[in-house]
């Protein structure tokens, strides 16, 4: 079993991708409200080598040697990937292995303002930057940022990688009402959208409870409404998390897995991921899909979000 490979999981838009991990949960520059993977514990702008270079080529290592290739290999995970001060080694290392396999970067962008991480990024074919807000009172509201960051800097940064960059940008926009949908919130992204020159904008909300109680998932009209407003060709809502079982890399003994380990009591994210044997990441996919088709629900304790199954399906 891998520490900090995980997959491939399901990802309607990379289909097969192998993550891999470069920081420990949850170290992150944004603690925003509706992370699935929960609230952000160590939140810096500080770049260390989190997760050591050989052992995470020593698992990729392994896993090239004893699996077909995946469609994809992201940088994701459990917090911000360029943190990890030698995200761009593990990069290179990925591309002089498996020059063939395409690389994404899902990244908060928040660091793309220093040079030496658009550097590091340059060999990389999709990079997925965040953008949820322009507006500062929003911006603070729903990302919860580090308290150096500053969101002019932020987008500058997005723009000068993107002038930068020769591979695909497509930028990722997370809405929750009553956060960041404002009329003033959707003039500003879409200023900003047609300052950074994305090759695509896709469009998310919530599939589960996030970091924070009470807040909501847009719904597919609202979600509409807001591609209407921008008027832009390339925005794309993202699908719903039923969709993902379409998807070829979606195993249903994971899914028997998680509902037979909370058929005999509630659990959290990180209690399934450690009972199962598989990252966070992927145990999320999983639980979007099942919560979507109501065969789990979420609870609020007081050590953090349990899942169990849904009332009718209890025995």
């Amino acid at each position: 079993m891998y520490k900090y490979l995980f997959g491939p999981v399901p990802s309607r838009r990379l289909g097969m991708s192998l993550g891999v991990d470069l920081v420990p949960h949850k170290v992150c520059s944004l603690d925003c409200v509706y992370c699935e993977c929960g609230p952000t514990t160590k939140l810096t702008l500080d770049r260390k080598e989190y997760i050591l270079y050989d052992k995470v080529t020593s698992e990729l290592e392994h896993y090239f040697a004893n699996n077909p290739d995946p469609d994809y290999i992201t940088f994701s995970g459990s917090g911000e990937p360029t943190l990890n001060l030698r995200i761009g080694d593990v990069l290179k290392f990925i591309k002089q292995k498996k020059p063939n396999i395409p690389v994404a970067v899902l990244t908060n962008g928040t660091l793309l303002q220093q040079k030496q991480v658009r550097k590091e990024l340059l060999n990389a074919d999709v990079v997925l930057p965040s953008l949820d807000a322009v507006l500062n009172s929003s911006f603070q509201k729903i990302n919860r940022p580090n308290p150096t960051i500053n969101i002019e800097e932020y987008i500058n940064g997005i723009c000068d990688f993107r002038n930068e960059f020769k591979g695909k940008i497509w930028l990722e926009i997370l809405i929750i009402p009553g956060y960041n949908d404002s009329e003033a919130d959707l003039i500003s992204l879409k200023d900003a959208i047609e300052k950074i020159r994305p090759d695509s904008i896709q469009l998310n909300t919530l599939d589960r409870p996030g970091a924070l109680e009470g807040i909501r998932a847009s719904t597919r009209s609202e979600l509409q409404h807001i591609v209407d407003f921008w008027n832009l060709d390339n925005v794309e809502i993202i699908a719903s998390a039923p969709d993902r079982k379409d998807i070829k890399s979606y195993r249903a003994d994971i899914e028997t897995a998680i509902l037979e380990t909370i058929r005999r009591r509630p659990c959290t994210l990180m209690d399934l991921a450690k009972i199962i044997g598989t990252h966070i990441n992927e145990v999320n996919k999983y639980l979007d899909v099942l919560e979507a088709d109501k065969k789990i629900e979420s609870v609020r304790q007081d050590r953090g979000l349990f899942y169990q199954l849904a009332v009718g399906r209890k025995q």
